[in-house]
């Protein structure tokens, strides 16, 4: 799981603080019960869920403000409930519940003032499952066009700007997954195959930390596939621009010892 960023709490907060204003706070019981059906009025029931969620229990919190939505489903507080939810259980990090909400919110409010920060939390969501490269990254490509809907619909707001550095990441870790699985390929002498899911990275993640790497191994695998003239065009782009890393250091010494006479096709 990828950590939360000071960055992203510290909007997080900014929007909850500046956006979704309450006017007081009302405590009760400290019981689960609260959330049981009990007809209360929209002020009461809401503020009692905002208590909630600053006394560190979104669960109930976010609980609290389904009922808000559930008990007034046309009051303007509705509206602000149905983000609040999200945003709960973003907290207590029930992502697919924090997802679920926020997408409900976008389809009956499209054009309201708080979408960007909608998108922004179902970003977020998607970011925090991301897992280690060893398992399927169906979620880390969810989390890449998540952001990717942030900085396209509002590129010039602090949401987007956060998401463009999340992009990195998550560019990079889909990167990681493909040299993985790679190496695996390489390892079992499977060299075209390999040499796909390296070719993959150097085309699509040629920004990442990944690619120096990339670019050696495709050096290697096309050396093994009897494709020297391949190999020393691989070998010339990393020298290009990578003139002064390990990998091309290794990428030459093995040019020099396997393909010396090699020309670049």
């Amino acid at each position: 799981m990828v950590s939360r960023s000071p960055l992203k709490l510290a909007l997080v907060a900014a929007v909850v603080g500046s956006s979704l204003v309450v006017t007081g706070c009302a405590g009760s019981g400290g019981k689960p019960k609260d959330t049981a059906y009990v007809a209360r009025d929209v002020e009461t029931l809401y503020n009692s869920a905002k208590d909630r969620l600053d006394r560190g229990q979104p669960k109930l919190a976010a609980a609290l403000f389904d009922e808000v939505e559930r008990q007034h489903p046309y009051s303007p507080w509705a509206r602000q409930a149905q983000l609040m939810s999200a945003f709960s259980y973003y907290v207590a990090s029930d992502y697919n519940k924090a997802i679920g909400s926020a997408q409900r919110f976008l389809s009956i409010h499209p054009g309201n003032k708080d979408a960007p920060y909608a998108y922004y939390l179902i970003a977020l969501s998607y970011y925090e499952q991301i897992s280690d490269v060893t398992r399927d990254q169906k979620t880390t490509e969810q989390a890449r066009a998540a952001l990717r809907e942030v900085v396209r619909r509002y590129p010039a707001t602090d949401y987007a700007t956060d998401a463009r550095l999340k992009l990195d990441l998550v560019e990079d870790h889909l990167a990681g997954k493909e040299m993985e699985i790679g190496r695996y390929y390489e390892k079992s002498g499977k060299w075209l195959a390999a040499s796909l899911r390296f070719r993959n990275v150097v085309d699509n993640f040629q920004t990442t930390s990944h690619a120096p790497e990339a670019l050696f191994r495709l050096t290697e695998t096309n050396l093994a596939l009897g494709i020297p003239e391949e190999a020393k065009k691989y070998a010339a782009v990393l020298g290009a621009n990578y003139p002064g890393s390990e990998w091309y250091a290794k990428a030459y010494k093995l040019m020099e010892k396997y393909a010396p006479d090699a020309k670049a096709s």
